[in-house]
């Protein structure tokens, strides 16, 4: 089975600023959210875990798996959608025209603007690759899978496990610390 979920919270959540691949620590909050996912989750069984190298999603992982004998392997592949120069944007609703925007109101439609912010097909390549290299042959020998990452990195990864089209790219609602199951 694939299991995947998204770190706790962190400030920069709290502030609403975009963070792609700023490697932004998890806060209080986002610590106890983990903290509780563990107890919620304690009975799950995973043989491994996957996460994201940045810090927020790799504490997610080493709390939420605290005490249980369960190797933790970060991928590059798993970092979050790089914004490029629009990380630490706050508020980008709030700024008439800003193009990071379309990846939220109409993902299908969303072109990665300048200034080395990534593009879905960019995005979908290295999530994919990693799904058919390292996690598709664990769920053939019959493994439990466990995938700690990010919200936009975690849709793309549920719309080619669900075959959803892009413009159904958050249609899954990747919430922070809340256990998703890809059969």
């Amino acid at each position: 089975m694939l299991y995947i979920i998204r770190h706790g919270k962190t400030d920069w959540n709290v502030l609403h600023k975009l963070q792609g691949r700023t490697d932004i620590p998890l806060n209080d909050e986002g610590r106890r959210m983990a903290e509780t996912a563990r107890e919620e989750y304690r009975n799950v069984h995973f043989d491994i875990c996957f996460c994201s190298p940045l810090v927020r999603a790799r504490e997610t992982a080493e709390i939420l798996l605290r005490d249980r004998n369960i190797p933790i392997v970060a991928d590059d592949r798993l970092m979050e959608m790089s914004f490029g120069s629009y990380e630490g944007t706050e508020n980008s609703f709030q700024i008439p025209d800003c193009p990071i925007n379309q990846l939220f109101y109409a993902p299908d439609q969303y072109t990665s603007p300048p200034g080395g912010a990534e593009s879905l097909d960019d995005l979908f390549a290295r999530t994919g690759d990693f799904l058919r290299e390292r996690v598709d042959p664990l769920l053939a020998e019959g493994k439990d899978v466990l995938i700690v990452g990010h919200g936009a990195m975690n849709s793309s990864i549920v719309c080619q496990v669900r075959h959803l089209p892009r413009a159904q790219f958050w249609s899954a609602g990747i919430e922070n610390c809340k256990l998703m199951i890809l059969p």
